[in-house]
């Protein structure tokens, strides 16, 4: 890793640290983060040339702190208090976590965690003021991750924080009953960071590596601070062993290569051993939820040496049982998948239509994606071909559209 990158990897485990002690302080997460987030600048901009500091946690928190001062100062009625704040706190105050929580750094992540999916935020104002508050990620980089103008995502993060103001969170860790329904809100928005890294919806490039490795970097703090939490655990190995297939899913061109065309060699080793273990220790000591199910399955194609010698019908099994815990479309369209390697193409097609009605998905791409596919093993390579279009249609990942063009023109 180069200069640039320790430095941009310091940051991004710094950011939340330097929040939370800004927000400690001074009580106001909105202007805490946006003085925060000229810290963070300032650092990736100086750092690089200068090196980074001694105390670099303490160097952000000064000049977070100088920046929550001015902005404080800009107000005519707080000017009074950030003055004497100013002039009353001395900088090691900000250098080690508050003496009367007793909590460490990593208490205060989850708590910022748990503060930026506030119930009261949209799914993606939730993603975005995650990114940024708790990942480090300027602005301009959670917009470029999703495709999105930097000012729309500015407004997004803005009113996601205004949001929370009005709903009068605070920045504590809400009581235990509220906390497992809203660590769940967590675990979900981490998923779809997660998702939209590892198949980007839309755009040239099929992932987006800076979203996976940032979800899957959160999650693990999330489970060093509820290391008995199986879904946690779940979570964690069902991200690391999708990613791991990473290497092998485009060619050198960057065009999609599925599932059962992969090269297995490439799969990162590493992450699939880490993973299995997770997933094994989870479901022999706690409760089953659905991320332990998905991991299962992640965990029987990743001990496949080959295609060919996948446990279809363990898959299938495990894809009835998350039907049962966590229904959706999506799972009955991969049930389907997994019937027809089972029971043959018919068996999957059956399923499909039932999914045709269900406004979630009958205009979604995956859909005719999978008819698609099953039409062909089927042996009806036009209804395939038409389907194969409609999906190419549908998306908006050129990779995916690349892919399922080709599909279709090979049957022609």
């Amino acid at each position: 890793m180069n200069t640039d990158g320790r430095i941009e990897h310091l940051l991004r485990e710094l950011a939340p640290q330097v929040l939370t002690a800004v927000v400690r302080r001074y009580g106001n997460f909105e202007t805490a983060e946006d003085a925060t987030q000229e810290a963070l600048l300032a650092a990736a901009t100086q750092w690089p040339e200068s090196g980074s500091p001694d105390n670099p946690r303490g160097w952000l928190i000064t000049v977070a702190s100088r920046r929550m001062t001015d902005q404080l100062r800009s107000e005519q009625a707080s000017k009074d208090r950030a003055a004497k704040v100013a002039a009353q706190t001395p900088v090691d105050e900000f250098l080690a976590p508050s003496a009367d929580t007793g909590r460490s750094s990593e208490d205060d992540s989850l708590t910022l965690l748990l503060l930026c999916c506030h119930p009261s935020l949209t799914a993606a104002a939730q993603i975005g003021l995650t990114l940024r508050a708790v990942g480090g990620l300027t602005t301009a980089e959670i917009a470029r991750a999703f495709l999105v103008p930097e000012s729309t995502m500015a407004q997004r993060i803005s009113r996601a924080k205004q949001r929370i103001r009005a709903a009068g969170a605070r920045f504590d860790l809400p009581p235990e009953p509220e906390r497992a329904d809203r660590l769940r809100v967590v675990l979900h928005v981490l998923y779809l960071i997660f998702n939209e890294g590892y198949t980007a919806t839309s755009g040239s490039d099929l992932y987006r590596s800076e979203l996976t490795a940032e979800a899957i970097r959160l999650t693990r703090l999330v489970r060093a601070q509820v290391p008995e939490d199986g879904e946690v655990a779940g979570l964690l190995a069902l991200m690391l062993l999708i990613d791991a297939r990473r290497a092998a899913r485009t060619g050198p061109d960057g065009s999609l290569i599925p599932l059962a065309e992969q090269d297995r060699g490439r799969w990162h080793r590493e992450s699939i051993d880490e993973g299995v273990a997770l997933i094994s220790d989870a479901l022999a000591r706690f409760p089953l939820g659905p991320y332990q199910v998905q991991a299962a399955i992640a965990a029987v194609h990743a001990e496949a040496a080959r295609a060919e010698d996948t446990d279809w019908p363990q898959i299938l099994a495990l894809y009835g049982l998350l039907e049962d815990l966590a229904p959706s479309p999506v799972v009955t369209l991969n049930r389907a998948v997994a019937a027809a390697m089972v029971h043959g193409p018919q068996a999957g097609l059956e399923l499909l239509d039932l999914l045709d009605t269900d406004d979630r998905l009958s205009e979604h791409h995956r859909l005719h994606a999978v008819r698609a596919h099953l039409l062909e093993m089927a042996g009806d390579r036009e209804a395939a071909r038409s389907a194969y279009r409609t999906a190419a249609r549908l998306t908006s990942s050129i990779p995916e559209q690349h892919y399922l063009q080709d599909r279709a023109a090979r049957l022609d």
